[in-house]
């Protein structure tokens, strides 16, 4: 987690309003940071990653003296509209690399030493925390005098791609700059693979930057005689990259600067940015209440929103665009408890006396755990995210799968419905190893559901693969007989059709009537897809629902 240094005088005078030393060790570390310590005129706070509005001094002042009761409420921001050459096109070609952009101009800046400092920090800072390290977005901050707008942002071939990059002594193109600028080494694997580069480019057709990777000494770097910037978020998600720039933007203007708004044009329809405007979300007092045992009343609930920077009008919060964090009404309740002050909760100890006892599903996965151990198999242990791809059309199977809205790669980009594709990778993996290759795996599958409250619910399954020479439907129907026999459930094979499987040599598993699993000889395509060169046999069983079953008696 990041840790910022703040200037104790700056941030009195951005609050308005001096705070002894014994005060801001309170209230800063009951705004949800972790102080670290003062020092003279020094405050060193740490920042947890879900607020990176508060990774500048002017983000970290403008919390503050809301929760503080200095300036409580909403912040407004004013937002000037840019003239007619204040556009970014956005060229096809960058759509297939690296797909949006959102811009802004500030004007008016003062800058020096420590301004200069401030901004770069930040956006490293923005970099590694909310931009992952620039696999979700990259941040590039421009001189206005030095580049012509309006600014075109598109893709070239590598190749011919040549400006001198920041702090370089000559002109490079693309790959060089990936094999010989620390930056281009330090990231070039965000741009592996890929025949066309992402660039943005001015009107007097000079290099801005390559992004993730670059800024043009030229034209990219801000000086102390900088007064306007231009800035530029690019990405994979335009509500994050929107985000971050209003975090950018709004820090820049709290150091006295005016926002500007550009076009980006041949990304939709009317499309201008930054937008400030605050997201409205449906305050549910008696949700707001459960979940911090009070009583709240809508009244006092206002306050307690404004204390931490929100608006509220007709029964709506108002969350400001530079919010990045506020995802569920569990968030907004949340803030209402920072706000109400932790201190101020009166601890109680339950009215009911309980023992406490393992688990039941927990009993059932270590009882088939242990059997199949027994059995000579190696339990493994994969992540719930999974690439589609391996999913889905390396399996021949077209399950409806749980999206990951704002995926970092697209190897981890959904929640997987079923575990046996996780089982065909690792065996894809190990093809050079010894068989036969027996594995089995239990662990969490994800489905759509409406009547959650995410939408999504999570079950448990198993999955057993056996891959080698003797791997075949009785093979596998020998593992399942082991297993029921050692939960005591009768079951019954039917003949069924799967895509993953071979025709006629698939079979769903039920109990009592109902599908709860399937087994059989995986399809030789599937086989191929994954480059394994052996038979391989899998086994699909909802323990969500053999667990429910087991209650039932024969």
């Amino acid at each position: 987690m990041p840790n910022i240094t703040l200037n104790k005088k700056v941030l009195e005078k951005l609050i308005g309003k001096k705070l002894s030393d014994d005060e801001l060790q309170d209230r800063i570390s009951m705004l949800g940071t972790d102080l670290q310590k003062i020092e003279g005129n020094e405050i060193t706070v740490e920042v947890f990653p879900n607020r990176p509005d508060m990774l500048s001094e002017q983000g970290f002042a403008r919390a503050l003296s809301a929760f503080v009761g200095a300036k409580t409420g909403l912040k407004d921001y004013k937002v000037s509209k840019g003239g007619k050459d204040y556009q970014v096109i956005i060229q096809e070609p960058v759509k297939k690399v690296r797909p949006y952009t959102s811009c802004a101009i500030v004007k008016s800046l003062k800058m020096d030493g420590d301004s200069i400092k401030e901004i770069i920090s930040l956006q490293e800072k923005l970099h590694i925390t909310f931009g992952r390290n620039r696999k979700k977005l990259a941040i590039g901050i421009y001189p206005l005098e030095k580049i012509k707008l309006p600014i075109t942002y598109t893709a070239k071939k590598p190749r011919n791609i040549k400006f001198q990059p920041l702090e370089a002594s000559q002109e490079m193109d693309g790959l060089e700059m990936l094999q010989k600028h620390p930056a281009g080494r330090e990231y070039a694997h965000l741009l592996e693979g890929k025949e066309l580069f992402p660039v943005f480019i001015d009107s007097n057709d000079e290099v801005l930057s390559m992004p993730p990777i670059i800024n043009s000494h030229k034209t990219g770097k801000v000086t102390e005689k900088t007064k306007d910037v231009f800035i530029e978020c690019s990405g994979f998600d335009f509500k994050a990259l929107n985000q971050c720039l209003s975090i950018i933007v709004t820090a820049m203007a709290d150091m006295g600067g005016e926002i500007y708004s550009m076009a980006l044009e041949g990304a939709g329809k009317n499309i201008i940015t930054p937008s400030l405007v605050p997201e409205e979300k449906e305050l549910d007092l008696k949700y707001i209440n459960k979940m911090l045992g009070l009583e709240l009343k809508e009244s006092e609930i206002k306050t307690l929103l404004e204390k931490m920077g929100y608006g509220y009008r007709d029964k709506k919060v108002l969350v400001p665009a530079y919010r990045a964090d506020i995802l569920h009404p569990i968030d907004i309740a949340e803030d209402i408890a920072i706000a109400y002050g932790y201190e101020n909760f009166e601890p109680e100890i339950p009215n009911v006396s309980t023992i406490g006892e393992e688990d039941e599903m927990s009993i059932l996965k270590t009882r088939i755990a242990n059997v199949l151990v027994g059995t000579g198999l190696i339990e493994t242990s994969s992540y719930n995210l999974v690439n589609k791809d391996n999913h889905s059309a390396k399996m021949r199977n077209q399950a409806e799968l749980v999206e990951v809205g704002n995926a970092v790669t697209k190897e981890y980009s959904c929640l997987r419905s079923w575990i046996l594709p996780s089982l065909m990778q690792i065996l894809s993996e190990n093809t050079s190893r010894e068989y036969p290759q027996e594995i089995f795996e239990l662990g969490s599958a994800f489905h759509h559901d409406k009547a959650k409250e995410t939408g999504v619910d999570e079950g448990q399954s198993l999955a057993i693969a056996i891959c080698g020479a003797d791997a075949d439907f009785t093979r596998i129907k020998q593992m399942l007989d082991i297993l029921m026999g050692a939960t005591d459930k009768k079951y019954e094979l039917k003949e069924t059709n799967h895509n993953s499987f071979i025709k006629g040599r698939a079979a769903s598993i039920m109990v009592y009537g109902q599908n709860i699993g399937i087994l059989g000889e995986l399809h030789p395509e599937v086989l191929s897809n994954f480059g394994i060169e052996m038979p391989a046999v899998g086994l699909e069983l909802n323990i969500s629902e053999l667990h429910d079953l087991l209650k039932k008696g024969d």
